[in-house]
């Protein structure tokens, strides 16, 4: 009977079509996707002559709203070990970014395949792996043409990772606070170095540009889906999750901002200027507590902040308000840095 009735709690969480607003907003997401959407070898002229890497090109120059680009160690370098060392840096953030991609792809057909008939998260959710799909060759493109044989994500995560997509069918509330964790740094990074409006590569600015523009749809899912869901959870669950969702999106997102032990080996860059920039400078902690205002903001909104849950976010560095609206800017921050 314990089993039957789990089983109907989770039919009926996977059947969306009594809420309007919810299958409107995934009609909407859709209809976007069709409207407007990139190919990543129709949209960048990768073979233009703009396009091409050539040595000694200062547009790689790791910009001022990256942590170890503002740091005075990387900024004493000569101009062409700064331009080594970013090409490097920002073909990892490329190949992390594809990894990440490839784990959220299988995670989302897992979850579709058990989608009822006439779900319209469905469509959504095949429509968000085609765009993720296209990234990933954006991506795996750009890596090729800086030329650089990065690895990504940590050893640790690359060996983990195909266990993260098994949870999107039996637990798809924590995969998608995942995901968020993945979504949310590299989003608000990205969005940081465009509005910086330093000049950079054609290439990179053209990715982070598709990137950016289709990732707004991604996020917006994740977090309609769990503002439906999260608040139905029995106190219990939605008290582990509290504790949860802080430590997971710390773990994570060290995982994809600080650059794998090969980057430091290779450049020689002493332990202390690595402690500095992730996160021990006043600097670097307000970027790692900006990059979650959003949510900080959906937390609040679903009932997972609660006064335990406050020590979690304070202990893990990434305490702070809440965004008012989803992408508010760190305008103080974003100034300070130009």
């Amino acid at each position: 009977m314990a089993r039957t009735g789990i089983i109907k709690r989770w039919r009926s969480n996977m059947d969306v079509l009594d809420d309007t607003v919810y299958t409107d907003m995934l009609n909407t997401l859709s209809e976007g996707s069709v409207r407007r959407h990139f190919n990543p070898y129709i949209d960048i002229d990768w073979d233009a002559p703009e396009f091409a890497v050539t040595p000694n090109d200062e547009r790689w120059i790791l910009p001022g709203t990256d942590p170890l680009g503002r740091h005075p160690w990387y900024q004493a370098q000569a101009v062409e070990r700064q331009i080594e060392i970013g090409m490097w840096r920002q073909a990892n953030v490329a190949k992390v970014g594809l990894h990440f991609e490839l784990v959220l792809i299988r995670g989302l057909m897992d979850y579709a395949f058990w989608t009822p008939n006439g779900s319209p998260e469905y469509r959504y959710c095949l429509h968000e792996a085609a765009e993720e799909c296209n990234h990933t060759m954006m991506f795996q493109e750009m890596v090729n043409r800086i030329g650089v044989d990065v690895p990504g994500m940590p050893r640790l995560l690359r060996w983990s990772q195909p266990v993260v997509p098994l949870m999107a069918g039996p637990l798809p509330i924590p995969f998608w606070f995942g995901i968020l964790a993945g979504e949310e740094p590299i989003d608000h990074t990205q969005k940081n170095v465009l509005r910086e409006g330093k000049q950079l590569h054609p290439i990179m600015e053209r990715v982070m540009a598709i990137h950016v523009a289709e990732e707004a749809r991604h996020i917006s899912f994740a977090h309609e889906y769990l503002r439906k869901r999260v608040p139905h959870l029995s106190r219990g669950k939605r008290f582990l999750l509290s504790m949860f969702v802080p430590v997971m999106m710390r773990v994570l997102c060290s995982a994809i901002m600080v650059p794998p032990r090969e980057f430091w080996k290779e450049f020689d860059i002493p332990r202390s200027v690595r402690k500095e920039v992730f996160f021990n400078s006043p600097e670097s902690r307000q970027m790692l507590r900006d990059m979650f205002g959003d949510v900080r903001m959906l937390c609040h909104d679903t009932g997972l902040i609660n006064p335990l849950a406050k020590i979690v976010w304070r202990i893990c560095k990434i305490d702070g308000k809440p965004s008012r609206y989803r992408s508010e800017p760190q305008r103080q921050h974003v100034s300070a840095v130009a």
